[in-house]
């Protein structure tokens, strides 16, 4: 009896140190990949084809092909994939990021335009693409999916990878450019996300009107409550971090309590089933105007560079493994039995991302176009063809929601489901390798002069931005802040006037606002409290010296 006991307590305890083993031992050669990422990616930095998500992409291909030959075709991937580890660890801190870092000038300059393509933008191709689906899928010998399953096909195509997007365009060369495709880009995974949590949490088999209206009323409360508490949270940290001014004790405690206000945001969302996405970028976007000016010169450095590096290590990571996971021999072997049918569904699938972003892309910049006066604001049909072209890439939310759909906890055991998912896949593959790689060389031969003029959208005012790309958001709305008097800004003097320049005249009001009730209680450039040990501090005493 106990010598039967005591070998099962053995044959168990074997068993897990193998699993911890294995574990240990992918662990370590998807560190060593990353290396490789990195390493690689700088030796190719100057490359007009390739970059460093492209990079990623093929060393996660190689791997996986290396995997599956030394597991005679067994397995591809070190890690199982996994949409936890997607939404809760990885997606947080490139979306933060991303806000904590862009220039909030041109941003909110653009806002109406950014939320029009991205919210009714994606409204627009989820339905372009969901109708499509509906009509080929018909005529293709797959299973048979319900109306539940054709919207949510519509949702997982219209998120765009605004990862890759962001690594390919250049804030500084195209200004406009980026602030569009970038806002839009955000907004879009937001969008996307929402849509396909309704579409899932929502009773399709009984559509009417009301349930219609329901619907969007539902999306419009989950699109602003998010916004509301990313807002919130990051005045909160200013407010915390402004009043007991951490830094004059330990610079680590600021730094410490900036990141996991942030991570806070982004899982309030998720504990109240809101959109994360939202929620945490409009929580940069905040931090970035008044908590980062409350905190030590060496917070400072220390969070632009923490924040930046989460968010690159988190891209790497992402491409890295959608590189590996697309060889996993699991999915291809439903689908091997018909591989024109595989081909077919993903041929149609791309044909419909490419109508679906066209569907509102050249409409609603017509219609932006019509509310500016000035020439060189409006959306011209070159930027609009980079827009359309950079938005085409599919990546880690698409699958990320296809697998959320067509699987269960990353398997699947259905021909139709498979299809699916090996469809997503050579979508986001081809996507970012082949409008990727075509982006760089199409900006330049469509604004071969963008990167040597100067936009009405660029706030090249100061050499600063030169330097120090992550923090000239800030810097350059501090310039127009100090350099000039707000009589510098054209005022209405009709309906209009007001409708032809509402983005100066909205500008010029908040920033009367901001200074007024704002920054006073929430700190920011110009309003950081006088506190012995603060950067005001040093600063003062080094005007002293003689």
């Amino acid at each position: 009896m106990l010598d039967s006991l005591f070998s099962s307590l053995t044959s168990k305890m074997m068993s897990v140190s193998t699993s911890d083993h294995a574990s240990v031992v992918s662990l370590n050669l998807f560190v060593a990949l990353l290396c490789a990422c990195i390493v690689i990616g700088h030796l190719l930095e100057e490359h007009r084809w390739i970059n460093e998500s492209i990079t990623a992409l093929l060393i996660g291909l190689a791997t996986g092909v290396v995997i599956l030959l030394i597991s005679r075709g067994k397995n591809s991937h070190l890690l199982v994939f996994s949409e936890d580890l997607f939404f809760i660890y990885l997606l947080p801190p490139i979306i933060f990021n991303a806000g904590f870092q862009v220039k909030k000038k041109q941003f909110f300059r653009n806002f109406v335009t950014i939320m029009a393509f991205g919210a009714i933008g994606t409204i627009i191709s989820c339905t372009v693409i969901s109708l499509g689906a509906m009509q080929f899928f018909k005529k293709l010998d797959i299973a048979t999916f319900d109306l539940g399953d054709i919207l949510a096909i519509g949702a997982i195509f219209a998120a765009t990878d605004s990862v890759c997007t962001l690594q390919v365009l250049n804030q500084d060369e195209t200004p406009l450019l980026y602030s569009l495709v970038f806002g839009e880009g955000v907004v879009n995974d937001a969008t996307s996300v929402v849509l396909f949590n309704a579409i899932q949490s929502f009773d399709l088999t009984h559509l009417n009107h009301e349930a219609a209206f329901h619907f969007l009323g539902n999306f419009l409360y989950l699109f602003l409550l998010s916004t509301v508490l990313g807002v919130a949270t990051g005045l909160i940290s200013a407010y915390v971090i402004k009043k007991l001014y951490f830094g004059r004790h330990s610079t680590d405690r600021e730094v410490a309590l900036m990141m996991l206000m942030a991570y806070l945001s982004y899982m309030l969302a998720e504990l109240f089933a809101l959109s994360g996405i939202l929620t945490v970028f409009f929580c940069g976007i905040v931090m970035s105007h008044y908590t980062w000016h409350n905190v030590t010169e060496s917070s400072r450095v220390t969070t632009k560079h923490t924040f930046a590096t989460l968010s690159f290590l988190a891209e790497t990571f992402i491409f890295l493994y959608v590189g590996m996971d697309a060889l996993d021999i699991e999915k291809w072997r439903f689908v091997s039995d018909s591989p024109g049918t595989s081909v077919a569904v993903s041929s149609i699938l791309m044909g419909l991302v490419m109508l679906g972003r066209a569907a509102f892309v050249f409409p609603l910049s017509f219609i932006s176009n019509l509310s500016k006066k000035n020439q060189s604001e409006k959306i011209d049909i070159k930027q609009q063809v980079v827009i359309w072209w950079a938005g085409l890439m599919r990546g880690a939310v698409s699958m990320a929601l296809a697998y959320n759909k067509f699987t269960r906890s990353g398997h699947t055991e259905l021909r139709g489901n498979a299809i699916m998912i090996t469809s997503t896949i050579t979508v986001c593959l081809f996507s970012t390798m082949v409008f990727g790689m075509l982006t760089k060389p199409l900006i330049r031969h469509l604004m071969p002069h963008q990167s040597t003029t100067t936009s009405m959208l660029s706030d090249d005012n100061t050499p600063k931005s030169m330097h120090m790309p992550l923090l000239d958001g800030e810097q350059q709305d501090s310039f127009v802040e100090f350099s000039g008097s707000h009589h510098d800004v054209p005022r209405p003097d009709s309906l209009r006037g007001f409708l032809m320049r509402p983005a100066r005249t909205v500008h010029h009001y908040w920033r009367q606002f901001d200074d007024a009730f704002m920054r006073p209680v929430f700190g920011g450039r110009g309003f950081v409290p006088f506190v012995p040990g603060s950067p005001i501090e040093r600063s003062t005493h080094d005007l002293s010296k003689p």
